[in-house]
């Protein structure tokens, strides 16, 4: 489980990005994390793998220190950033490198990775797009079959078929025991992996829930624009009519539009909130 437990940190004086924050990650899942521009989800996600301290409060893997750097921690977590550099060796070279600080790496899912992205093993990194960068890295980071990864923005740089591809082979490298956080503004690209939504606002969590609440507890729903529901929540005007948010107090299905759920928070959080945590 990973706890943030009040933490404060800001990268100049006078100015927080977080000031007494919390959170709870519960093991298991892959979770979105989603929020405005500058609300801080790249910080979070570098103070929850011990790049950055906070200057008040703590994070804790398992109940350790994350800013302690701990081999039997660092063994077990892996971040891709939304920016990075490859030295310009082989893939094989750079396997070799990687794999000794990672005890569960797996070649067969390296394998299966990179077959799921049409990346051949036999490649030099320095002679890659953006795109097969970050498809290699993202191999290489399931590969290590740590208990948590952290993604930044993975599916920026990627063309449309590539996205496809990137669910298919993140969906590959998931068990149960794993979680994957993954911060990104393209809601469309990972909607349908994720079983998690958390929604942050700086200092304030929007929204911390399953997606299975969320589909249990509202529906998504689309009408022409003479028949809003009368029960909507939130509604949100688009071609030819609206995108509605109504209470489901029934046994009605909807997939989560996370779009919507996300303009819905910031207008109407409260009320959201509250549907979702009923019981």
């Amino acid at each position: 489980m990973l706890e943030i437990q009040n933490i404060s940190y800001g990268y100049r004086k006078g100015f927080n990005v977080f000031d007494n924050f919390s959170l709870d990650i519960k093991e298991g899942g892959i979770y979105g994390l989603l929020g405005k521009n500058g609300t801080g989800k790249s910080t979070l996600l570098y103070l929850i793998m011990g790049l950055l301290r906070p200057q008040k409060g703590q994070v804790l893997n398992n109940g350790i220190d994350t800013t302690l750097r701990k081999p039997e921690i660092l063994q077990e977590m892996f971040i891709v950033p939304e920016e990075y550099n490859l030295p310009s060796i082989p893939l094989s070279e750079y396997i070799n490198v990687i794999k000794p600080f990672y005890p569960n790496f797996s070649d067969k899912l390296l394998e299966e990775c990179l077959i799921g992205f049409d990346m051949p093993k036999d490649l030099n990194l320095g002679a890659l797009s953006m795109g097969q960068k970050k498809k290699i890295y993202m191999c290489m980071a399931l590969a290590t079959n740590t208990k948590l990864l952290v993604m930044d923005e993975p599916t920026n740089g990627l063309d449309i078929p590539s996205k496809s591809q990137f669910r298919r082979v993140v969906a590959k490298g998931m068990t149960d025991d794993k979680t994957i956080i993954i911060s990104t503004h393209q809601v469309r690209d990972v909607e349908l992996l994720l079983d998690h939504i958390t929604i942050i606002d700086r200092n304030r969590v929007l929204l911390n829930a399953t997606t299975s609440a969320i589909e249990k507890r509202l529906l998504f729903t689309e009408t022409d624009r003479n028949s809003i529901p009368s029960d909507a929540i939130y509604t949100e005007q688009v071609l030819g009519g609206y995108n509605c948010i109504q209470p489901n107090n029934g046994n009605s299905e909807s997939s989560v539009n996370l779009e919507l759920l996300f303009n819905a928070l910031l207008t109407e959080g409260d009320k959201i909130r509250k549907q979702v945590n009923e019981e």
